[in-house]
């Protein structure tokens, strides 16, 4: 007598690949969860008798389904606008590493590493130069000069 059946294995595994979804957020595990739940109907019908054609039909599923439906799955559920993690660095001082040219790019020293810089309003600052993070922009951050 079997402790479990397959169908109830592949229940399990399906459970475990939405638990690791909850912690992931990335739409991967969803999938093949969804792979396990069909294996596991299939399997339970009596279409994937042997151990073989349930991995196989898992394989499949899991592959077809994140291939077709992942990128409509972020797209719904994913974040509709744009966040900004470097948000909270807005307002923070620094100072000017390398100058900062009026219209070009310069670095500043700021939470212990070099970051590439840029005059807020395309005025020149020198290096030494007390700034305030006005903006992030990728990579760069956009400065200008601190009031004392």
């Amino acid at each position: 007598m079997e402790w479990l059946s397959a169908a109830q294995m592949w229940v399990i595994v399906a459970a475990f690949a939405l638990i690791a979804e909850l912690f992931t957020v990335s739409f991967f595990f969803f999938f093949l969860s969804v792979g396990a739940a069909i294996t596991a109907l299939l399997t339970w019908l009596g279409i994937t008798p042997d151990s073989t054609s349930q991995l196989l039909c898992f394989v499949v599923v899991s592959l077809v389904s994140l291939a077709l439906f992942r990128k409509y799955a972020l797209r719904i559920f994913g974040k509709n606008e744009r966040v900004d993690s470097y948000q909270s660095f807005v307002g923070d001082r620094a100072v000017v590493s390398v100058s900062i040219p009026a219209n070009g790019e310069g670095k500043i020293h700021y939470r212990g590493t070099e970051w590439i810089a840029l005059s807020h309003k395309g005025i020149p600052l020198a290096e030494g130069t007390s700034v305030v993070v006005k903006k992030m922009d990728g990579i760069r951050v956009i400065v200008e000069a601190a009031d004392i």
